[in-house]
């Protein structure tokens, strides 16, 4: 997977996703944005949810279960010193419809064990790397 953010002035950042979706991030004003899009960490967020969600949906449909409402919040604590990442991320599961406890247990433990590449990428150790200008690949 491929992606290219463009600045677009001040803290400001659009890309288009390889699927086609625009996305805008932007600071606070406090830091020197102007609040014109997400910041980074709520589509992080928003990320592990949707990525989750999607999981579930398809394991509960697999399953013959069809929920008639779906919502999921997520709370994300970050440490106060820099990088400032996610220590903790919490989901929580709102379903309605004609569903068993123990098959919506089982499709979250699915999704959360097996499946979902956002949160697993989270939890992983990522090698990273970066170029500049000049292509030249340098490690971090």
């Amino acid at each position: 997977m491929k992606t290219k953010i463009d600045w677009i002035g001040k803290m400001a950042f659009s890309s288009t996703t390889p699927s086609g979706h625009e996305i805008k991030m932007d600071a606070a004003e406090e830091v020197g944005g102007t609040n014109t899009g997400a910041r980074p960490t709520e589509l992080l967020l928003n990320a592990v949810a949707g990525c989750t969600g999607i999981d579930i949906i398809s394991i509960l449909t697999k399953m013959r279960l069809n929920p008639t409402k779906f919502y999921i919040d997520v709370q994300g604590q970050r440490a106060d010193d820099h990088p400032k990442k996610f220590t903790e991320i919490h989901i929580h599961y709102a379903l309605e419809g004609d569903l068993p406890e123990e098959k919506v247990i089982r499709a979250i433990q699915l999704s959360m064990d097996k499946y979902c590449s956002v949160s697993h990428s989270l939890s992983s150790s990522i090698h990273a790397s970066y170029s500049i200008n000049d292509g030249e690949i340098k490690g971090i």
